[in-house]
């Protein structure tokens, strides 16, 4: 299969078939096509919007690049430099005060001892772009623009879509084993399905000014990702994509006083006007309304249809936490259906798909309204909240920022939003069947418990070595590249070379991966029966020894779980499937595989 235009017709059957051509719906198509899963991408738009929406690329959703060869690096070449994405200002315009600074999420040295992958800042645009190029590589892909779903009907293997040309209105079918909804939150597909959602609708609507402007000379040496605009007359935020051009304005709109079809391009001129605090250049690109909303789909499967990103969960972009969201999705589904599309699994491993990944969504849903009410705490602290006159609310503003006392609880209100700019917890600390959520969003914790991401630790390499227990299989699982670290210029050449090679790395997408410590099990002297009954029944499966065949740089907390426990059982996702025990058997071990496969 190669790329075709639509003009070239549908073909009559795809393994999956992928609604929506956005980030999600093509990084799906990706990482099936790792397994050699071939798929059908159908995308309602000739051209995707360029208005900038996400911007954050946070750990996790690199380390998934980085595991299917994704181009984690080229990534990190493109979008905003570490340099001036690292900070969040509260101002009260981008020429006036400075009321306020925070960190933009874990941008600092030490969260590599964490994760290999520090949040990048990109635009979804530039990102779809080069996934995009990607599937124009890819012989197992094909996109097919300018098709929207009308109909979908299931038997109990296969399903039928008839979708519409868009151009034409001429209908069409197409059959699939399995169809990804990926068409976002007003997902045709989940209304054709009878999915229901629950949440909680809003009556706030933004409204996002795409705004092309050098603002380098005004913020001077105040960079940052967020500017947040304290100035009533110009109040909301700024997320600066491109200092030296591409950015972005969102503020709330009260539509009783402005309707949406009242604002002019002298409108949106003055708004940015305001907010930049000063007369530079600048085009006004685009202009978007937009609802407030939180919305989870009550199931992200039905049947062999399953609902990905904003199709299944949509929430505040108050902080940064939907697009990863569906990007971890995308990596949670992936290997499930290609290891059930081989036989290698029952489809019972497919009904995991939303009890795992549903209640990470949610948690997500309630931490973007709980940074959304934290922001209106500070503008309450400001006396701006419930004041309709703008000029009263500035003069409370100005007022409030000079009184010593009440700067005081300002500046206790700003540090109260650090929980709002950094998420390393919900970014890389879920764990898959938690019966609680984490107590607050920023103090991640390593954790060796079945469901969690398999925590990372920085390693190098002893094999080659006769007393190597790696096999060739696995060491040929391994990243093509190290991790390059050398854009964090606080690091010497040393610390770099420290940091090239993950735990993570050690888990091959397409396997099930057994790290185990240099102590002598029983599990140890029966690896070969494990291998033998896996290679009989198609488990890919890799074995990792501390000692023998990595070594673990500084993380020693890592040795020592790892000594202290019989070893590690990893997913292809790189969840952790179980922690084994000293007297853990060969046997046990094979129960543990068949069991989550449905074997």
């Amino acid at each position: 299969m190669a790329l075709q235009d639509s003009s070239d017709g549908l073909p009559e059957f795809a393994p999956v078939l992928i609604v929506g051509g956005g980030p999600i719906g093509l990084l799906q198509a990706l990482l099936l096509s790792q397994f050699g899963v071939q798929s059908v991408i159908i995308e309602r738009y000739p051209q995707r919007l360029a208005a900038p929406k996400a911007h954050a690329i946070n750990p996790r959703s690199l380390e998934i690049l980085r595991q299917y060869g994704l181009g984690e690096k080229r990534v990190r070449q493109l979008g905003t430099s570490r340099a001036d994405g690292s900070w969040v200002n509260f101002i009260t315009s981008l020429s006036g005060d400075a009321v306020g600074r925070l960190p933009y999420e874990r941008m600092d040295p030490a969260v590599l001892d964490d994760t290999p992958e520090m949040i990048h800042n990109i635009p979804q645009p530039v990102l779809e772009q080069e996934l995009t190029s990607r599937i124009a590589e890819d012989p197992n892909i094909t996109l097919h623009k300018g098709f929207s779903i009308h109909a979908v009907d299931q038997t109990d293997n296969q399903v039928l879509a008839t979708v519409e040309e868009r151009s034409t209105g001429r209908l069409l079918s197409i059959r699939s084993r399995y169809l990804v909804a990926c068409d976002g939150r007003r997902s045709k597909v989940r209304e054709l399905l009878g999915i229901s959602s629950e949440g909680e609708d809003s009556e706030q609507t933004m409204m996002t000014i795409h705004f092309n402007a050098n603002l380098r000379p005004v913020v001077g040496d105040r960079v940052g990702m967020l500017f947040w605009i304290m100035d009533p007359i110009a109040a909301g935020f700024i997320i600066g994509y491109d200092l030296d051009g591409t950015q972005v304005h969102i503020s709330q709109v009260d539509v009783t006083q402005q309707p949406i079809e009242s604002w002019s391009d002298e409108m949106c001129r003055t708004k940015i006007r305001d907010a930049i605090g000063k007369d530079i250049p600048f085009d006004i690109l685009s202009v978007r309304p937009w609802v407030f909303r939180r919305q989870i789909a009550e199931t992200f499967q039905k049947g062999n249809v399953f609902l990905a990103g904003d199709a299944a969960h949509s929430f505040p972009p108050t902080g940064g936490l939907g697009l990863n969201c569906g990007m971890a999705d995308a990596h949670n589904l992936a290997y499930k259906l290609a290891l059930v599309h081989r036989g290698v699994a029952r489809p019972s491993l497919l009904s995991t798909y939303t009890t795992e990944r549903r209640s990470v969504a949610d948690v997500y849903s309630r931490q973007s309204v709980k940074n959304g009410q934290q922001i209106f705490a500070l503008l309450q602290s400001l006396k701006m909240a419930g004041v309709d006159d703008v000029a009263q609310a500035r003069h409370n503003m100005m007022a409030t920022l000079a009184d010593p006392e009440q700067r005081a609880k300002v500046d206790e209100g700003i540090e109260g939003q650090r929980e709002h700019f950094d998420n390393l917890e919900l970014h890389i600390g879920y764990v898959y069947g938690a019966s609680e959520p984490p107590s607050h969003a920023s103090h991640y914790s390593p954790k060796f418990v079945s469901g969690a991401r398999l925590p990372h630790a920085w390693i190098s390499f002893s094999f080659p070595d006769q007393s190597s227990t790696s096999t060739e299989a696995a060491r040929s699982s391994l990243p093509a590249e190290p991790v390059d670290v050398s854009y964090v210029t606080e690091l010497s050449k040393a610390q770099v070379r420290d940091c090239q090679w993950s735990t993570l790395d050690l888990c091959g997408l397409d396997a099930f991966t057994l790290i185990l410590g240099d102590n002598d099990t029983p599990l140890v002297a029966q690896i070969a029966q494990v291998q033998k009954q896996c290679a009989a029944t198609n488990i890919r499966f890799n074995v990792w020894r501390f000692g023998k065949d990595f070594e673990v740089v500084k993380q020693t907390w890592f040795t020592a779980e790892l000594n202290k426990s019989g070893g590690i059982l990893v997913r292809p996702d790189q969840h952790i499937l179980a922690m084994l025990t000293e007297s853990t058997t060969a046997d046990e071990v094979i129960t543990a595989l068949r069991d989550h496969l449905g074997q």
